[in-house]
């Protein structure tokens, strides 16, 4: 779980520069001081009273200095220099060493962390991504890092230097009459604890309703992502009334709940502090009236005090914001703090030729999985993968092809059994490397908004223009590029809408070409994909075998016709294993998939 502390260390690596700058501001708020503290010491010179004795023996030793007589004239002129060091010389310094600090820091400290918690979110597990929907991981990271960005230069540009005010204050009054000073600060004291203390109780309450608002947000991402399913089923209107109460929800709880609370917070502050004010103005006049203190001294309590009681509204808003702010950045530090894949993605490697090169030979054997260790997937599969072989899977939904796929790219491991490629346990192997050699025709091809060429060279950068297009001629993805308004450079469009399914196929299928893998995976890559276009697909996928190695998942039995070797499976165990005519003969289970097939056929 995190917690402040963590908020605290997304700072860390700029602490220095930090404790420097918020020092400075606050020495500043405390040389503020001096103005009211020097006015009341010109009317002590007014009225004829003695300055206090530290400003008596300033004044001598600047007369002695100059050989200046000392006496009204240059006490009065000693205060108004003072006076003109801390407000018109400090003006052009505090800019720089306060607000330009404020935020440099929270601004790299932004560019930082976007960095790493992308850097997490490349390495999180798969499971991780079935929880979590895209919107979901985009709003908790846009909210946790705008809400860091916010805050700190309220906290170190408003919250501590104020309090350091406050401190100093509290000093000046103490050194005049150590009563008043007594009162102020146990007044403040009342008012910061008891705030605190309420502070607390909504940052609970701020919490459960980010959480609420992040689902939210997550099903409004559900609804744009599936956008053509809404309208397909016309339940827009649905839609939006089940989100129109989740915003009333959200609103009647913020409003009624949170905001409210901030307000009693701060009726109840404004009530104490116009009634500490009025106390130190009747302890303060009865000192003077006694003769405890100057008419000066007068003035620069009441002056001072009030000072202080003023930072009370702006101290308070910044609690504030920091509290509603709180759950955001506690959700985003929570985010980076869970787990990454075990299997250590290696994110350093950007743009290096992979150091394997394989034949292609991967042998499965003995394979056991269950996503659930009750619910077995996979049961005791054995087959092997010859160099430059195809071979396909097959078998009813559920009988764990896509399993297999998954365990060939470690996406996760087998609780028994193990998958060696050219006779090499694949987790003996760098898995960024070893996967840099495999690639992957999924049923539904992830395009970025970006252009084509952008797409076709995802998995290989380096590629040439020459690479693209043989790649592309293979792929049939040139018969469709003339069509394109602008050819390679046409933007395609959030996940390709601006292309059909048979067109990202076959970009599937180049970009898996253009990383020249000696593993390549067609997962269900026809099965969603009309007639002629599954077509289109097929002679593209023939046009590879014996290139390399091909693992070819189908429900569609006639993509893996030409296959060297089918393996059927069924409820997770290798059912047979043979050619399309052996497999025909034996009047096995491929056999009654074969005869469904055909009747499929025929009612088409």
């Amino acid at each position: 779980m995190a917690s402040y502390k963590d908020i605290l260390r997304y700072y860390r690596g700029y602490w220095p520069i930090a404790t420097l700058s918020i020092a400075a501001a606050s020495l500043f708020e405390i040389l503020d001081l001096l103005v009211p503290y020097a006015i009341g010491q010109i009317l002590n010179v007014l009225s004829r009273q003695p300055l206090d004795g530290p400003v008596q023996r300033i004044v001598v030793s600047i007369g002695e200095l100059f050989n200046i007589p000392v006496g009204q004239s240059l006490a009065l002129w000693v205060l108004l220099g003072a006076i003109f060091a801390v407000s018109v010389l400090r003006a052009p310094i505090q800019p720089w060493i306060g607000s330009w600090f404020h935020w440099a820091i929270p601004l790299r400290a932004r560019r930082d962390y976007a960095e790493r918690v992308l850097s997490k979110i490349l390495t999180f597990p798969l499971a991780f991504y079935d929880e979590n929907n895209p919107g979901r991981i985009a709003g908790r990271v846009s909210r946790g890092l705008e809400n860091h960005t916010w805050t700190y230069p309220e906290v170190a540009g408003q919250f501590v230097p104020k309090l350091a005010r406050v401190l100093g204050i509290f000093g000046v009054i103490l050194l005049i009459e150590w009563r008043i000073a007594i009162a102020f600060l146990l007044s403040f004291i009342v008012i910061l604890g008891f705030s605190l203390r309420n502070l607390q109780s909504l940052i609970r309450r701020e919490e459960i309703i980010d959480r609420y608002i992040e689902n939210t947000e997550s099903r409004t991402s559900e609804i744009i992502t599936n956008i053509k399913t809404v309208k397909a089923f016309a339940t827009e209107a649905s839609e939006l009334e089940r989100q129109r109460q989740r915003f009333k929800r959200e609103q009647d709880v913020i409003l009624h709940r949170i905001h409210r609370g901030y307000v009693n917070l701060a009726t109840w502050q404004r009530t104490v502090v116009q009634t500490s004010v009025f106390c130190v103005l009747a302890m303060t006049l009865i000192a003077a009236v006694q003769g405890r203190i100057s008419i000066g001294h007068f003035i620069t309590t009441l002056t001072v005090s009030s000072m202080a009681y003023a930072e009370i509204e702006p101290l308070s808003m910044v609690a504030e914001f920091v509290a509603r702010r709180y759950a955001a950045m506690v959700r985003f530090h929570e985010l980076i703090q869970e787990p990454s894949d075990i299997y250590n993605v290696d994110l350093s490697i950007i743009g290096e030729t992979p150091p394997y090169q394989f034949t292609g030979k991967v042998d499965f054997r003995n394979i056991s999985f269950g996503y659930d260790t009750d619910k077995p997937v996979l049961k005791d599969v054995s087959f092997l993968v010859e160099p430059y072989q195809t071979v396909a899977l097959v078998g009813r939904s559920g009988s764990g092809k896509s399993t297999l796929v998954k365990l060939l790219f470690r996406y996760f491991d087998p609780t028994a059994g193990q998958i060696l490629m050219d006779d090499q346990d694949i987790r003996s192997l760098d898995m960024t490397q070893y996967r840099k050699r495999l690639a992957i025709v999924h049923q539904e091809v992830d395009v970025f908004n970006g252009t084509l060429l952008d797409n076709l060279t995802y998995g290989n950068s380096q590629a040439s223009f020459e690479q693209v297009q043989d790649a592309c001629r293979i792929a049939r993805v040139d018969e469709f590029i003339p069509s394109l308004a602008n050819g390679y450079s046409t933007v395609v469009g959030e996940r390709g809408v601006r292309l059909s399914g048979g067109q990202r196929q076959r970009l599937g299928i180049a970009r898996a070409l253009l990383v020249e893998p000696d593993v390549l995976v067609f997962d269900e890559a026809t099965s969603s994909l009309d007639y002629e276009s599954e077509r289109e697909i097929q002679m593209a996928m023939r046009s590879l075998f014996g290139t390399r190695s091909l693992l070819v998942i189908a429900h569609r039995l006639s993509t893996v016709r030409d296959a060297d070797k089918i393996v059927v499976l069924d409820q997770g165990m290798v059912a047979e294993v043979g050619r399309h005519e052996e497999l025909l003969q034996n009047r096995g289970l491929y056999w009654q998939l074969n005869q469904l097939h055909e009747a499929g056929e025929i009612l088409d």
